[in-house]
């Protein structure tokens, strides 16, 4: 496969994954899909055993910070502390932190922004469609949300960069 087939699939997964987890919050069978999808993903890679402790390091990371958003009541789960359909968002981002969104990386101002604009628009837009409540309000969670992602974004590059 091309390079830039690779890129193209990979940005495509992550779509699809990031729909598959916001709707497997009401439709969990979705969620088989997104695990399948992972699995895949993890062994089609060149260096598998790399890729999936990249996953790892981004997914723990990124649990923590929502897990610990969840408990400062910025976020209402019904399955506190963390769905399982948002650990699984957590790994699908991951899966492209190498691949597509790689551009991302440097310079580091690419993952700042991409972060302010996109992490909010995010967790916005799949809020309504995974059932979770914003205490805080659709404003009031963007603002907070968008300063802790140009930050959670490029940390997450990083975490991911291969070693």
């Amino acid at each position: 496969m091309s390079s830039r087939a690779w890129l193209i699939g990979n940005a495509l997964w992550m779509q699809a994954g990031w729909w598959g987890c916001v709707l497997g919050a009401r439709h969990p069978w979705l969620l088989l899909l997104i695990a399948v999808g992972l699995v895949i993903h993890i062994a089609i890679c060149p260096r598998p055993g790399k890729e999936a402790t990249a996953l790892l390091r981004v997914g723990v990371a990124g649990w923590l910070m929502d897990a610990g958003l969840g408990a400062l009541g910025v976020f209402e789960f019904d399955q506190p502390p963390l769905p399982l359909w948002l650990a699984l968002l957590w790994l699908v981002l991951a899966s492209g932190l190498r691949h597509s969104l790689a551009w991302a990386r440097k310079p580091m101002w690419h993952g700042v922004l991409l972060g302010l604009i996109g992490g909010p628009l995010a967790y916005i837009a799949g809020a309504p469609l995974a059932g979770v409540g914003l205490p805080w309000g659709t404003l009031g969670t963007a603002l907070l949300l968008a300063p802790l992602w140009a930050a959670a974004l490029p940390l997450a590059l990083r975490l991911a960069a291969p070693r």
